[in-house]
């Protein structure tokens, strides 16, 4: 198959290169890396074994062109660039596949081109990007995989095969909004109160403005304090009465599972973290604003959120 993975950064770089060892076709659009990459290739640390690939390169989509597959591995603040980046890659026969976190991404791509074409894959990985093409990748790393409207197709079941082929462990779901939300209950409390931590305690659980500097907090940390672990497990739970007040029946056994899966993280850095250290802005629209607005909408009480967000506002370099 032609793939183009289209956002290169850790998550796009992983999985395209776990499909390029393949001996598929795959071509990564790139920008400020582009010149590391077409000379060194993508070298991947991986706790299951390190390799490297040379993926195909381009700075334009125009000279990559029309593809079997798009993967799509940006940040969704970077979703207004959709009406650039895609149509030169985008047949009638293309599966554009958005990998990103959050609710609304594959309605924005709806915009543009017919819904059927459009799958969301959810992915559990541990994954850094520590330098130009090069990718640490420390735990977990299954793709659950769905189409945006309607049961699983062939086209669905082929998709899965090959993330398989590559060694990625590939589920399928008869329902994507549903894994959306189930993924919500770890993005959420992880990458918020990684960044909101910083503010401290006090400022998460009250109304104040005035915030105290903290360190980062990594994911052992908010686990390691009984406070952080509290204030993480109630988010899931509010998370969790949200999607079944949308009929989403995700059990509340979810949140104790989601908190033992990430004992065996060790000090992880959550994406939203990482980009609020380095300055850029926050993935507040979808990952946080979006499912706070559909709680609200369907009634569900969700303080702890609401809390969240506002201080997640405040501490945007770009809010």
């Amino acid at each position: 198959m032609k793939i183009t993975v289209v956002g290169c950064g850790a998550l796009g770089s992983f999985y395209g290169a776990r499909l390029c060892r393949t001996g598929q076709d795959v071509h990564f659009l790139l920008r400020s890396d582009y010149d590391v990459v077409r000379r060194q290739g993508v070298v991947i640390h991986s706790i299951n074994g390190d390799f490297h690939v040379q993926p195909r390169c381009a700075r334009t989509p125009d000279e990559i062109g029309v593809c079997d597959v798009v993967l799509i591995g940006l940040k969704t603040t970077a979703n207004g660039q959709f009406p650039k980046l895609l149509p030169s890659l985008v047949g009638p026969r293309t599966a554009v596949v958005t990998l990103q976190n959050g609710l609304g991404n594959e309605e924005q791509l709806a915009r543009l081109f017919p819904p059927e074409q459009i799958l969301g894959g959810l992915c559990f990985v541990c994954l850094n990007r520590v330098g130009p093409g090069v990718i640490q990748h420390t735990a977990h790393g299954k793709v659950v995989l769905g189409e945006f409207q309607g049961p699983s197709q062939p086209r669905t079941r082929e998709l899965a095969g090959l993330f398989r082929q590559a060694g990625i462990a590939c589920d399928i779901t008869g329902n994507l909004a549903r894994t959306h939300w189930e993924k919500l209950v770890w993005n959420i409390p992880f990458n918020g109160l990684g960044v909101a931590g910083t503010a401290g305690y006090e400022a998460l659980i009250s109304q104040t403005s005035t915030f105290n500097s903290q360190p980062v907090l990594t994911t052992d940390r908010l686990l390691g304090d009984p406070r952080w672990e509290t204030l993480v497990r109630e988010l899931m739970l509010e998370v969790i009465a949200a999607a079944n007040a949308l009929d989403f029946e995700v059990p509340q056994s979810l949140a104790e599972e989601n908190i033992k899966r990430t004992r065996v993280m060790g000090a992880y850095k959550a994406s939203t973290l990482i980009d609020f250290e380095r300055g850029q802005p926050l993935e507040l629209e979808n990952m946080f604003l979006e499912p706070l607005r559909q709680a609200q909408t369907a009634g569900v009480p969700v303080p702890r959120l609401v809390r969240l967000c506002e201080v997640l506002h405040q501490l945007d370099p770009n809010g």
